[in-house]
């Protein structure tokens, strides 16, 4: 082998790493609450379990964006425009039903994930039960 060649071989190796394709980006979940981050740890921490038990790892397979309005439910609607704006993959609006109204307002394409104890036909959050995305 020629120094020209070996040199040319050597350098094309030092780049290798960098030409490598990048890791593909972690699916992001919004979670959105009305809550205080402190008092709502129980909560949050089930919501990691549940998580966990379906296979999604925070950090591992994927992240979470959390957005606090910290009690102060006239903050949902720009929280979770954020939310929007970041593209996350689903919203899980937690806290009742202030979250999930402000996230259904804020998008029409995410799916939002929320529980509330209330007919959610009643409350404008669905199109129906059978059809909740009205399709």
């Amino acid at each position: 082998m020629k120094r020209r060649e070996f040199i040319s071989l050597l350098g094309g190796a030092a780049a290798w790493p960098v030409a490598a394709p990048a890791q593909p980006a972690l699916p992001v979940i919004g979670f959105l609450s009305g809550a205080l981050p402190g008092p709502y740890a129980p909560f949050a921490a089930a919501y990691h379990r549940g998580l966990k038990e379906t296979g999604y790892v925070e950090g591992v397979n994927t992240a979470i964006e959390y957005r606090w309005a910290e009690g102060e439910v006239d903050r949902l609607p720009a929280l979770a425009a954020e939310l929007v704006r970041r593209q996350v993959a689903v919203i899980a609006a937690t806290g009742g039903i202030s979250s999930a109204l402000a996230a259904k307002a804020a998008t029409t394409t995410i799916p939002i994930v929320f529980g509330v104890a209330q007919d959610p036909v009643k409350l404008g959050l669905v199109a129906s039960l059978n059809r909740p995305g009205g399709m």
